[in-house]
């Protein structure tokens, strides 16, 4: 990914991982059109906020609908865009779906008025106001998933949002607006502008946004909040992560194997909530690597567009070059490599096709084990005990989501009880339910998006006491 600039114009360009030529190219919102669109929602979001939610409902299950009507072309520019593997595509979208429509029919619960005990004599509740604009800076690897988290919620809620999306992925922007569009949103309720990384740090210090909701990088989310001192406005931060699975010495060790793979390897590891370190018991370490390696050896590498495909190109060459950096320095300081590059006929130096790999014999010296990878990459390490993995779990400065496997149900969330982490899966990973909280812990960011919670977010309370005269 990268950001060509010239004397005349600035521009964005999206290149293809999968084909290494531009797909998309668009010119850098100017100034005149970004006050022109922070005017627009500001003056929008009065009228929005007066609708009925039953009204801003119907709108928001239209311009849903209308996205999922064209899932299938969704689906190739997701693959285009970020590499991808096409076979994959699609349940990006069924998952927008999901999310939105979860967050459509829990509004009215999420977003009705509180009650509290009765005193004689008053009236008193709390109501949910919505704080204005939502900013929301979106990201490339999940486009249209984490894009939805907050803008139809925000939408629900009253109020007018305003999208980045990543350069990466910026038709996907162009997408959510023709949607509103054709459904007839009202003018300047939702809207999304090309913007630089500068751009969107003046926005947000520009007094003119509420609320920023972004998903990216540590690095990023310490630049939004520092755009953001001195607004006193609320930032959600989804950042990354360094997602461990710990698999006991009970757990169905083929399940195991299958689910942690796959959320090692799916969206070639570009997921904060993949799994990149296992921590497996050691009476039954060598069958999980042995099971793991068999497994990670079917994965088809290829060019994204392709049907047999189902492991992509990383989003660049730069990404790709970061993890056989760090995968070279972990083998030098000892970890085995079990995956040979050469079976893995696409995989070649500087291009973003990377082979799969699994690394054993690692442990927390390694920058493998404590850094993000963010790529195809698995490494594992035995463990004697609950304690010890416990502790290598919550060794780290990420807590988005950790993974335990084990028939014992008890103990799971005994161990998910003492893990610092924002979310607990036993028997599974790397899912976002839209009925649970999504948060993180320490660098992996703030706030929570989805569940009645996320509404709590893009809202503000508002407290009603009412005093009788009469006697």
């Amino acid at each position: 990914m990268s950001t060509l600039n010239n004397s005349a114009t600035d521009e964005l360009y999206c290149i293809s991982p999968s084909t290494g030529k531009i797909y998309a190219q668009r010119s850098i919102s100017t100034s005149l059109q970004i006050n022109d669109a922070l005017t627009k929602a500001k003056a929008a979001q009065n009228n929005w906020r007066k609708l009925s939610l039953s009204q801003r409902k119907a709108f928001c299950t239209k311009a849903v609908s209308h996205l999922v009507s064209q899932s299938q072309e969704l689906a190739n520019e997701i693959s285009a865009m970020m590499g991808r593997p096409i076979s994959q595509c699609k349940g990006e979208i069924a998952g927008l779906e999901e999310r939105a429509s979860y967050m459509i029919d829990i509004c009215e619960q999420a977003l009705c008025p509180l009650t509290v005990e009765e005193k004689p004599g008053f009236k008193r509740y709390i109501t949910r106001e919505a704080l204005g604009c939502v900013f929301v800076i979106a990201p490339w690897n999940y486009p249209y998933l984490t894009a939805i988290n907050s803008i139809v919620p925000a939408l629900l809620a009253g109020n007018t949002v305003l999208l980045k999306h990543a350069q990466q992925t910026l038709v996907c922007a162009e997408r959510f607006q023709a949607a509103f569009d054709a459904i007839g949103l009202p003018e300047g309720v939702f809207q999304h502008l090309h913007l630089s990384h500068q751009q969107a740090a003046d926005i947000i210090g520009s007094g003119q946004i509420n609320y920023v909701a972004f998903t990216g990088s540590v690095a990023g989310g310490k630049a939004i909040e520092q755009a953001a001192v001195g607004q006193f406005i609320g930032v959600g931060l989804e950042l990354g992560g360094k997602d461990p699975a710990y698999i006991r010495q009970d757990a169905q060790l083929d399940d195991a194997v299958a689910t942690v793979v796959d959320g090692g390897m799916f969206n070639s590891g570009q997921s904060c909530c993949g799994i990149e370190r296992v921590y497996v018991h050691h009476s039954i370490y060598q069958a999980f690597i042995d099971k793991a390696v068999a497994l990670i050896q079917q994965y088809q590498l290829g060019p994204s567009e392709a049907a047999s495909t189902n492991l992509g190109p990383m989003v660049s060459d730069k990404a790709a070059a970061f993890l056989r950096k760090q995968i070279q320095q972990a083998i030098s300081q000892g970890a085995v490599a079990h995956i040979n590059s050469n079976d893995f006929p696409y995989a070649k130096e500087n291009t973003p096709f990377v082979a799969p790999q699994l690394l054993s014999n690692v442990d927390h010296s390694m920058r493998v084990m404590t850094e993000e990878s963010f790529g195809p990459l698995i490494a594992v390490q035995s463990v004697a005990s609950d304690s010890e993995a416990i502790e290598l779990m919550n060794d780290s400065e990420f807590g988005l989501s950790a993974a335990i496997f084990s028939e014992d149900l008890v103990a799971a969330e005994t161990i998910g009880a003492q893990l610092e982490t924002g979310t607990v899966y036993v028997n599974r990973c790397d899912y976002l339910d839209p009925a649970l909280a999504w948060t993180g812990v320490k660098n992996s960011g703030r706030g929570c998006s989805l569940s009645k919670l996320g509404f709590e977010q893009l809202t503000r309370p508002k407290s009603f006491h009412i005093k009788s005269n009469t006697p």
